[in-house]
């Protein structure tokens, strides 16, 4: 510590700390323009001089470093008189249009001016604007007029977002921030993607949201903090509301959470839209003579329970199947499971966790006890490498993304192998692209290379772990030639990707949706989970081996039971004494101890062993594989209740519609991707006579005689911590600003930051050596391409949410696939022209984008689009452990639409 004075006032303060932050940690205040706490800061605003009484000259604060006896002084008429000079040049060359202005109100210049008197320059006005405004795409507009060329929106685009999309250019009087090539933020070679955060940090109105423009100032708002209703980050939001709409997302500053710098991604910022949209669901709606009329609660609420009972008593509980969902809160998940089991006496209940990450869940289980993410997001820029292997975090999961490239940026070194050409494989010191379905191979050719040029964690593995030497027998076939062979990856690479993991410090794996849609999904986690092993690099901080949760609570979801073969916290329902605990906790007899369906298998089994069917905020006709199949096994159902917010693709089938309230209009819990628990925060009224689902669910469970009596979802999270020891010290009120990580097993537990420190939750860890099988389906003469699917930046799972945000989808509004130069030349086909996809199971129509992103002989789909179904086309065939189906490789022709 050093002691400094500042205003005559002794305060003692950290070495190494400016003065501008001793002052603001004593309450003085300084006035600021370019500085923010997260970024460097660089004094280009001048408006935080100080005087330094030892030599007399005026000092940016936040650049200077506090030396013991300094004494310093923040509002001598020295200092005073140089800011009202500086704010007098600034107002001098800016506009004086804050009527007008969407900044009004929240505009640091404003405040400032205001706070020395300054109502017009000394210097005279310009009269006429210098810059065109720049409004060439949907989500930001840019008047350069307005800046004050502070660098703020540059230093985080390049700092914290790591887009480099934006920086100065022209000189002199013409400078201004400004796109790559001056081509605007929706150039065709800007890099530009939408995050906000420039905007977020902009001290005047030079930055504005064009979907919020003319709708209301800062001051007419009001705000609520929230979840973000998208990925699994888990990004905190601040939700603008006026006259019942979301008018505005803005950003919350918060350490400890996912994204502490306020960071947010296209989704979070600008789809919010779909809250107040006009289609969604106002009242329950039932189908009389095929056609839908609306309905009053009552009717639809004792309908539904008739129906359930009726089949119930007629077919037994096994005739019925629930899917709950990752949309919804870990309470109404809670709540859904129980139901089915408690009321309907079934364990068949599931949700699209089964397709995307139940692969993990049953890999990381076995190897480690515990089948969640094993570290913390905040833990990702102190990796010494990072190793990505299925996932493509920029666009899935873009705040981690950023974070990635930041640490890329300062220090870390980054692997990354996905079948397609990713924008950190442009930054990687190894980027491979393996042909689809051959990851085992792969993983297997890395820990070959490892073990035989003896760079084994030898210690790690004799202490920690058992089933070694098996490991190391399967892998010694898995020579990098025999893999290169596979793989189409060169021996060259496979050995450098193999020595670089092996000898970092501390490594981590990051993996998604592209090792684990498989026939072999569970196989690729194992062989993820064995390099970990094989390197010692778990149970320590910034290692792991980290799934990338899709949905905002997929991963709460799956905590909480909704799931065919296990209770909340992952108790298994084959077990006598988890059976009776759970009953007498729900106080029923109809607990079944035979493991359920899973989504795939409910409608391999519709209209013959299950009959009814009870859906909550999923949408199966765009999200599971075999479309037409889908179809028609939600035609041969003798009851269909789905609950939702839109009247989507798959309740068009049902018998009942019940509309639900979203993120925005109830409150509850989401758990993100790093097992974090957040609040979700009530900000305006669901639309009409929608409800909570925790709501609706509750009124047919008492309406089949099961009392389900909550005054609110803290009510349903007490009763989830009594029976989830994972959940065990998870109470409403103790999440805080922060939340809290499970396991959190009582109220004095903080929670875990990262797992197996010490002790897996199994023991030891456990190696299961895999090897490699071909994906189910292969090239021939008549299906000559293989086809991958997954997501896209601007659009979001089955598009429900997103589809209906008018920015967004104005933005990218057509589905396509990604093609080769190569393939596209021979097929003689052009950027954006219709092709015909077919594959064994039906055909999709849709448009060409051609480049390099994926390898000669494959194409990409993204699966958001209704009216190209991606999902029409892909192959059912299931994991044999997960159950989850093999989304990623499906053989297809091509043919150019004339």
């Amino acid at each position: 510590m050093v002691e400094i004075t500042i205003d005559k006032q002794k305060i003692e303060v950290e070495k190494g700390k400016t003065v501008l932050e001793a002052a603001e940690e004593n309450g003085i205040a300084i006035p600021t323009l370019c500085h923010s706490p997260f970024l460097e800061d660089v004094g280009a605003c001048r408006m935080c001089l100080i005087e330094d009484l030892a030599d007399g000259k005026l000092k940016t604060s936040c650049t200077t470093e506090v030396k013991d006896g300094m004494e310093v002084l923040t509002k001598s008429k020295r200092v005073e008189d140089s800011r009202r000079t500086i704010l007098d040049l600034l107002i001098s060359d800016h506009p004086l249009d804050c009527m007008t202005c969407e900044a009004d109100g929240s505009c640091t210049l404003q405040d400032l001016a205001y706070q020395y008197g300054i109502e017009r320059s000394s210097y005279g006005t310009k009269s006429e604007p210098r810059f065109k405004v720049e409004r060439d795409n949907e989500f930001i507009e840019l008047d350069p007029d307005k800046c004050i060329l502070c660098g703020k929106c540059i230093r985080v685009d390049q700092d914290i977002q790591c887009s480099d999309a934006i920086d100065f250019v022209e000189r002199g009087f013409q400078t201004k921030v400004g796109a790559a090539s001056d081509e605007g933020l929706g150039g065709e070679d800007s890099t530009c993607v939408f995050c906000g955060q420039c905007v977020e940090l902009c001290p005047t109105g030079a930055l504005s949201y064009i979907p919020s423009q003319k709708k209301g100032r800062e001051y007419n708002f009001e705000k609520t903090v929230t979840t973000c209703p998208y990925c699994g980050v888990g990004c905190q939001l601040e939700l603008k509301t006026k006259d019942r709409k979301v008018i505005e997302v803005g950003s919350v500053y918060r350490e400890g959470t996912p994204n502490p710098y306020g960071e947010a991604c296209v989704k979070g910022r600008f789809g919010y839209d779909f809250i107040n949209h006009p289609d969604r669901l106002k009242k329950p709606l039932i189908k009389r003579n095929g056609k839908f009329e609306e309905a009053e609660w009552e009717e639809a609420l004792s309908l539904v329970a008739e129906k359930l009972t009726e089949i119930k008593d007629e077919y037994g509980g096994r005739a019925l199947a629930g899917l709950s969902s990752a949309k919804c809160t870990n309470e109404e998940n809670y709540l859904m499971q129980k139901f089915m089991r408690a009321v309907i006496g079934t364990n068949s209940v599931d949700h699209c966790a089964r397709l995307c990450h139940a692969s993990t869940v049953a890999g990381l289980v076995k190897a480690f006890g515990s089948g969640a993410m094993t570290n913390s997001i905040s833990e990702i820029e102190g990796s010494d490498l990072i190793f990505v292997i299925g996932s493509n975090p920029t666009e899935n999961h873009p705040v981690i993304g950023s974070k990635m490239k930041k640490a890329h940026k300062n220090r870390t070194k980054l692997i990354v192998a996905d079948p397609r050409q990713i924008e950190l494989s442009g930054l990687a010191e190894v980027a491979v692209q393996q042909q689809p379905g051959t990851d085992v191979a792969l993983l297997n050719g890395l820990m070959h290379v490892i073990i035989e040029e003896g760079l084994a964690d030898q210690e790690f593995i004799a202490e920690r772990t058992e089933n070694y030497e098996y490991l190391a027998s399967v892998v010694e076939d898995y020579t990098p030639e025999k893999v290169a062979e596979i793989t189409g990856v060169e021996a060259a690479k496979i050995k450098k990707a193999a020595r670089l993991f092996a000898e970092a410090d501390k490594a981590a794996i990051y993996f998604a949706m592209g090792i684990t849609q498989h026939r072999t999904g569970t196989d690729n986690v194992l062989s993820v989970a064995n390099l970990a092993l094989l390197t010692g690099n778990v149970g320590r901080e910034s290692t792991g081996v980290n799934p990338l949760r899709g949905q905002n609570n997929v991963q709460g979801a799956c905590d909480l039971g909704a799931l065919s073969n296990v209770y909340p916290g992952y108790q298994s329902v084959e077990d006598p004494e988890i059976k009776e605990k759970f009953a007498r906790a729900w106080e029923t007899e109809e607990l079944s101890a035979e493991v359920g369906l899973t989504v795939v298998e409910i409608f391999k089994q519709a209209g013959e062993d299950i009959r009814g069917l009870y859906i909550i905020g999923e949408n199966p006709v765009i999200s599971d594989p075999d479309q037409r199949h889908i179809e028609e096994a939600l035609d041969s159902l003798d009851f269909l209740v789905v609950e939702d917010i839109f009247l989507t693709e798959t309740a068009q089938f049902a018998d009942v519609v019940l509309p639900a309230a979203c993120f925005a209009e109830k409150e509850g819990t989401f758990t993100n991707t790093e097992r974090r628990i957040q609040k979700v925060n009530k900000a305006i009224e669901p639309p009409g006579e929608a409800r909570a689902d925790w709501k609706i669910i509750s009124e047919i469970s008492t309406r089949m005689g099961y009392q389900m009596n909550y005054d609110s979802p803290a009510d349903i999270m007490a009763e989830i911590a009594e029976v989830t020891p994972i959940y065990g010290g998870i109470y409403a009120d103790r999440l805080g600003d922060k939340g809290l990580q499970w396991p959190c097993k009582d109220r004095e537990d903080p929670g875990t930051k990262f797992l197996h420190q010490g002790e897996f939750a199994r023991g030891k860890g456990k190696f299961h050596p895999v090897t490699y099988i071909p994906p189910a389906e292969e090239v021939d003469d008549e299906y000559d391409y293989i086809m991958m699917t997954g997501r896209m930046l601007y659009h979001f799972h089955t598009g429900t949410m997103t589809r209906n945000s008018e920015p967004i989808d104005k933005h990218e509004p057509d589905a396509y696939l990604e093609i080769n130069k190569k393939d596209a030349k021979k097929l003689r086909i052009k950027e954006w022209d219709r092709v015909r996809v077919t594959s064994r199971r039906g055909e999709v129509e849709t448009n060409v984008r051609i480049g390099d992103r994926v390898q000669p002989g494959q194409i990409f789909m993204p699966f958001h689009y209704a009216e190209s179904p991606a999902n029409r086309l892909t192959n059912p065939v299931l994991d044999k452990d997960a159950k989850i189906p093999e989304l990623k490789v499906t053989a297809v022709k091509i043919e150019k639409v004339e």
